[in-house]
């Protein structure tokens, strides 16, 4: 009697184990042929292939790029790069993008942008692309889920922090305000002088000018994704530098702890300070409480705490951010191909992206107290003769020679 029940079981087992291989070579099956309509859907360009999917919302699809030919003229590119592509029609997003980028370059804490083109896709329809540089460590997100809920290494912590904080400050100094600053936002590039892997600040399709006039916000809204709001934009709506440094905090406590800042992984539904974690070290702690400040007047800045004790004793490696070789300005590719379209048909381009609107954030897939007032003015003091004007405008003679045949 045991031995039937026996067989029976492993007939029953046996019959189970191949409706899951069925089942699994079903799904990659489908996987490949979706993956190839995919790379089909918005057409390659004229110096590189459009490869795999590697990530899609709302703003539109993310897709590998490998070039054509890396020692044509376009050599100056890497051999792989990411591609974020959107029909030309729902771009705007993408576009902003483009834009904030090439008044960005020159950081090598803030992801590159190498061009953008316009292809044509399966069905005739005009997409717009923007080459950017391809994070081949995935996100910051994906390493913090690797640690299994158990966070980062302490050292690995503030190298992150410092590349972060390091990218902040010059889109501060810059005169943006990212708005949607989070793990899923940070890119892990690969660095070829010492392997190790650098983070660099992306996705900034819904960044802003810093205090902007009332007049300028036709309809005022809260950009990026809640559960990284600060307390002044829940209340009133308020997003300016100080949003972001409370964001780049909850970024910090999330790598330290493996956890989302809340319990809740939506939001800070009652507008709540973070916990900070005795497991976390005195100088850390003292760190993240600069970042959560109640009051956005004295939540401390990214210069001041790039100065910050937790942040000493690391290496200088990337403290040359002006090394870094940019393009001089961010290139379209259709118009440098002047044999593909007149100028006319060039200037008719440009207009297509002139929009300068703002965009929600898309939707997600993934998942101190006022004593800190005393310690912030004790702690670190800022001189008023340094500060410097972002928007000093600086006069030049200019000379040139007229030909008097003119």
């Amino acid at each position: 009697m045991d031995s039937v029940l026996q067989k029976g079981n492993e007939k029953k087992r046996s019959l189970i184990s191949t409706e899951s291989w069925v089942m699994n070579d079903d799904r990659k099956r489908r996987k490949q042929e979706y993956e190839v309509f995919e790379q089909s859907k918005y057409g390659d360009g004229m110096a590189w292939f459009r490869g795999c999917l590697i990530g899609k919302g709302c703003f539109g699809s993310v897709y590998l790029a490998n070039l054509k030919k890396p020692k044509s003229r376009y050599s100056s590119y890497p051999p792989i790069m990411a591609v974020k592509s959107a029909e030309v029609s729902v771009s705007s997003s993408i576009q902003k993008e483009r834009e904030v980028l090439n008044n960005l370059r020159g950081c090598r804490n803030v992801i590159r942008c190498f061009g953008e083109e316009i292809t044509t896709g399966e069905n005739g329809q005009m997409v717009y692309n923007l080459l950017l540089e391809y994070g081949s460590g995935g996100t910051l997100a994906d390493l913090i889920k690797k640690s299994g809920r158990n966070g980062l290494p302490e050292s690995v912590v503030k190298r992150h922090t410092r590349s972060i904080l390091r990218g902040l400050r010059h889109i501060h100094n810059n005169g943006y305000v990212h708005c949607d600053l989070k793990p899923e936002n940070i890119l892990l590039v690969g660095s070829s002088s010492d392997g190790r892997f650098t983070a660099k600040i992306g996705d900034l399709g819904l960044a802003k000018r810093a205090k902007q006039s009332k007049k300028s916000q036709v309809v005022r809204y809260q950009r990026g994704t809640p559960m990284y709001f600060s307390p002044e934009l829940q209340t009133d709506g308020v997003q300016e530098a100080p949003s972001d440094i409370w964001a780049f905090g909850c970024i910090v406590l999330e790598m330290f702890t493996g956890k989302p800042p809340w319990n809740s992984t939506l939001e800070n539904k009652n507008n709540d300070l973070p916990s900070i974690p005795n497991t976390i070290s005195r100088e850390g702690r003292s760190f993240l409480k600069g970042c959560f400040s109640m009051r956005a007047m004295f939540r401390w800045t990214a210069e001041m705490l790039l100065a910050h004790p937790f942040l000493e004793g690391i290496g200088d490696d990337e403290e040359n951010d002006h090394n870094v070789d940019e393009l001089g300005e961010v290139l379209d590719i259709n118009a440098i191909s002047s044999s593909v379209m007149s100028q006319n048909d060039d200037d008719e381009v440009g207009m297509l992206f002139s929009d300068g609107l703002s965009y929600i954030s898309e939707d997600e897939l993934y998942y101190w107290s006022d004593g800190l007032e005393n310690d912030v003015s004790s702690c670190f003091s800022v001189e008023e003769s340094a500060t410097v004007p972002l928007n000093e405008v600086h006069q030049y003679p200019i000379t040139f020679r007229i030909s008097s045949r003119v």
